[in-house]
């Protein structure tokens, strides 16, 4: 059994990379400890579990509560059913504090993004969680990181200054990805309609220059070294529409990258196959016979 932490906000993590993937490593037999600024219980994103908010009348009171664009984006119900569970969970209940961390205590770290940027850039810009993530990445331990958990990564820096990503292969949110939803936002969420954009572009900057796919990709040692679903790939577009996402018994949607002992990927879509992708590289790690860090698969 390994030891696993999950840094996390205070608030806005995104519920399915969060619960599904506590739920499918908690299943396999692993311990996955919490941790938060201030060692309270961390609150996800209410709006991708219960979806109100997400129509174009979202933001009247007495019909906030009928959502029917806000039903396809929010999180599948085996998620919200994750999610729940994972509220019971003492350990849940009872994170510890990000000053509290030392990466020797933990055989991996699994980093769980999320998009809104209220409460996810305390995360992302934590100057502690990206020293711990670098220590993870130099005792050579299994690292998991999905969507803006992948730009938490790219932002720890090596003794060398260079990123932990740099000279490795990785995906993330893309910029289609995010585009697509960002633009969707501007009408259905109108009142707010940078909800799913965690930074924005400054004036001179072009269109997606703070995007998290660019953003990773210029800690990397090569621009090929960010990965996409290839255009020949099984499942191309339930892949890349931005609709389709994995389950228990469906991975045709899913895309995730490894590389080593790092595994990402991009979104909530993924987050299945995913955390089974990561359960399996930890579970490598504990079997001194299998050397995974010659493995390099996606």
């Amino acid at each position: 059994m390994a030891h696993i932490l999950m840094p996390l906000p205070s608030r806005d993590a995104d519920p399915s990379e969060v619960a599904v993937s506590w739920q499918i490593l908690r299943d396999r037999g692993h311990r996955i400890s919490f941790a938060t600024p201030d060692g309270r219980p961390a609150e996800c994103d209410a709006l991708m579990l219960h979806g109100r908010g997400l129509d174009p009348w979202g933001w009247i009171p007495g019909l906030r509560r009928l959502a029917l664009v806000g039903r396809l984006l929010r999180a599948r119900r085996d998620a919200r059913e994750a999610h729940a569970r994972l509220r019971a969970d003492a350990a849940f209940q009872r994170p510890l504090r990000w000053d509290q961390l030392n990466s020797a205590d933990f055989d991996g770290l699994l980093l769980p993004g999320g998009h809104r940027a209220r409460g996810m850039r305390e995360y992302l810009e934590s100057e502690r969680l990206q020293a711990v993530t670098a220590a993870f990445f130099a005792a050579g331990k299994p690292v998991g990181a999905i969507c803006h958990g992948v730009l938490l990564a790219a932002r720890s820096r090596r003794a060398d200054g260079r990123s932990v990503l740099f000279g490795r292969q990785t995906t993330a949110l893309t910029w289609a990805l995010e585009r697509k939803v960002a633009l969707l936002a501007r009408f259905t969420r109108f009142w707010d309609p940078h909800y799913y954009r965690t930074y924005l572009e400054s004036p001179g900057e072009p269109r997606g220059y703070m995007s998290v796919q660019q953003e990773v990709t210029r800690a990397l040692a090569r621009l090929d070294d960010f990965l996409d679903v290839p255009p020949d790939a099984p499942d191309y577009r339930r892949k890349t529409g931005g609709m389709a996402r994995d389950s228990r018994d469906d991975e045709g949607p899913a895309f995730v990258v490894r590389d080593g002992h790092y595994v990402s990927a991009r979104w909530p879509g993924d987050v299945h196959r995913f955390a089974r992708s990561y359960a399996e590289l930890v579970e490598e790690r504990e079997s001194p016979e299998i050397p995974c860090d010659s493995l390099n698969c996606s």
